[in-house]
């Protein structure tokens, strides 16, 4: 455990106050001796616990209260702690001042940065008892913020276990050698090695393996460090590393991006993964068949992924009826087969409706057709609850009803929805934003002096962690409702977003007769790479232009040019932007592509952009 914050003035803690910090209440009373905070499923209570209080408004942090569990279980009295930073329970000798090499660089660095953005962290780290007996710190850190949003203190939650690791074989750093000097020369005959006077030393080798992992390599893009490792046997071996590769993944992806890719990159290694997402190679269309029925039989559901499942939601059934039952298919099984959810509440009937995922294992729904006419709600489902239920969330200021809108999530928690369709069929083209992790969640519209023209049937793909790039839809064109092939870009932190035209460049490849631009389109297939581009295929096209066909766009580019990526394998017929879900960042599996009107949905197209482990 390891605290750094910047230096403010220190409340007294002899005060009675309430702080809040996320989803917890901590309490300090003059009657209390211990401190009261509710922790959810983190500690089990038949584990000793270990708390520590550490002071965030003083220079690093220093611990400012341990629990009798701490002192019994590390060896430290609680005089030998407080006034230090927790860290050097990552040394393994007290007269040490640097960490133990194998103390995983990465979960120090994640620490840092929630700490950093005052979020909470919960992982594993190796930290040693005062006799340096090696120990794993199953822990959470909760900043704590006062009224005005400053974190004051930050509350470590510690569950210790033993383990038993060869503290001799070093992973981290991973390469240590003395490097010979181009002026040391073998004599011929004797074999005697004449050391001549060594030529200075790039200053940059002079660091340590962890200061250049760390602070150099794991802040350059992935083609730079496969470019660096070239220079020198050392920094090759550090681009190699498996640490190093997860923290440029991880800068350059995203936190919330690498997490989804990690059981990938168990067998596959975060090296190749990044490779081939990079470079695209192992890019294939494959087929396989589900077992499970999705019944009563339907069309215009929505669809996504939540994890490695697919949650298929609503649709409408036969006569036009709105349907508010919930599948899911569970990709993680031996024999993937359908199957219906059990909930307690469900949202009311709907199609046209979009269905996306927050935070992994969450569910929202917004809008749609219903039997009343059109809607405007917001319901939410947690798959992972014991009874899923879905919750309706009431947020002031909701947008005019609608269906066939677009929608999206930005980091995690907040709803983005565009566009759509009016009860009297005009077309709309305003934005709003539902950030769900407010109390009182309330809906905010984005107004932006360039608004793109109204349209349905549009895509929203997120990149770059807060941007959006809308594309296609069926739009207004003056008195005509024409499908389009405009792009347009917002990113959500600016001070004031504003939407403006991606002038794209069509690429003209090799021996081709000219350029290349989508063809127009809506109801088409939107997704987003771990590495910012965007993928687009299927729809309503006009024209005789294959809907098959899969285009690429790498929206940060300086110039941005749209390529035609040419794909092996069996690809769908059709494929619906409202039926496809994106997996894990590396797999888009489209619903029922065999034909336009019947949607079988035990045949899946998958368009992989890894290779499987």
């Amino acid at each position: 455990m390891g605290i750094t914050r910047n230096h403010h003035h220190s409340p007294d803690l002899t005060t009675t106050k309430k702080l809040k910090y996320n989803h917890y209440d901590y309490e300090e009373d003059d009657t209390c001796t211990g401190f009261a905070l509710t922790l959810g499923d983190f500690i089990n209570p038949m584990l000793p616990t270990s708390i520590v209080v550490s002071d965030a408004l003083e220079p690093d942090c220093p611990v400012i209260y341990v629990n009798k569990v701490f002192e019994s279980v590390t060896g430290y009295r609680a005089d030998e702690v407080l006034g230090r930073n927790c860290r050097f329970l990552q040394y393994r000798d007290s007269r040490t001042q640097r960490r133990h090499p194998l103390v995983d660089p990465v979960c120090v660095s994640e620490i840092r940065r929630c700490l950093d953005e005052g979020i909470d962290f919960q992982g594993e780290l190796l930290n040693f008892r005062k006799d340096g007996t090696p120990l794993v710190n199953h822990l959470k850190l909760a900043p704590i913020h006062d009224d005005d949003g400053v974190v004051t203190h930050i509350i470590g939650i510690q569950v210790f276990t033993e383990t038993k690791i060869d503290l001799n074989s070093v992973s981290y750093p991973v390469f240590k050698e003395t490097c010979k000097n181009e002026g040391d020369q073998v004599a011929p005959k004797s074999g005697i090695v004449k050391c001549t006077e060594c030529q200075e030393v790039c200053g940059i080798l002079q660091l340590s393996d962890e200061v250049m992992a760390q602070n150099i390599l794991s802040r350059l893009s992935l083609r730079d460090v496969a470019s660096i490792g070239s220079v020198c046997r050392r920094i090759r071996q550090l681009t190699k590393n498996e640490h190093v590769r997860k923290m440029v993944c991880q800068n350059a992806w995203g936190r919330e991006v690498t997490g989804a890719l990690e059981h990938i990159t168990k067998k596959l290694g975060w090296g190749r993964l990044a490779r081939e997402l990079t470079t695209l190679e192992a890019v294939c269309w494959k087929k396989l068949r589900v077992s499970g029925a999705v019944e009563p039989s339907r069309c215009n559901f929505s669809a996504c992924a939540a994890g490695n499942r697919l949650v298929l939601f609503g649709g409408e059934g036969v006569n036009m009826q709105p349907m508010d039952d919930t599948f899911v298919l569970n990709l993680d099984a031996v024999n993937p087969q359908w199957r219906q959810v059990t909930v307690k509440s469900a949202p009311p009937g709907r199609w046209g409706h979009t269905l996306s995922c927050l935070n992994g294992s969450w569910l929202v729904v917004f809008g749609g057709c219903g039997k009343q006419g059109l809607l405007n709600d917001v319901f939410v489902l947690d798959l992972d609850a014991k009874q899923p239920t879905w919750i309706e969330v009431f947020g002031g200021g909701p947008p005019p009803p609608r269906s066939w809108h677009s929608s999206c999530t930005v980091e995690g928690s907040k709803l983005v929805v565009s566009g759509g369709c009016t009860d009297a069929g005009v077309l709309l083209n305003d934005t709003f934003l539902l950030d769900l992790t407010m109390e009182e969640p309330m809906w905010r519209e984005l107004p932006t002096s360039q608004i793109p023209p109204s349209r349905l049937g549009h895509s929203l793909s997120v990149y770059g962690r807060t941007k959006i790039l809308m594309f296609g839809g069926l739009a207004n064109s003056g008195h005509l409702r024409l499908r389009s092939s405009e792009t347009y870009t917002i990113d959500l932190v600016d001070e004031k977003p504003q939407w403006r035209v991606l002038e794209c460049n069509a690429f003209t490849g090799v021996g081709t007769q000219g350029a290349v631009v989508p063809p127009p389109r809506l109801d088409h297939v939107a997704m987003s790479m771990p590495c910012g581009r965007v993928i687009i295929f299927g729809g309503s096209i006009a024209g005789l232009h294959s809907p098959s066909q899969v285009f690429l766009l790498d929206p940060s580019e300086e110039k941005p040019s749209w390529r035609i990526l040419n794909v092996p394998g069996e690809a769908p017929k059709y494929a619906w932007g409202h039926s496809t879900c994106v997996v894990g960042g590396t797999r888009v599996l489209v619903l029922g592509g065999h034909t336009g009107e019947e949607w079988i949905l035990n045949e899946l197209h998958e368009l992989c952009l890894a290779s499987r482990p």
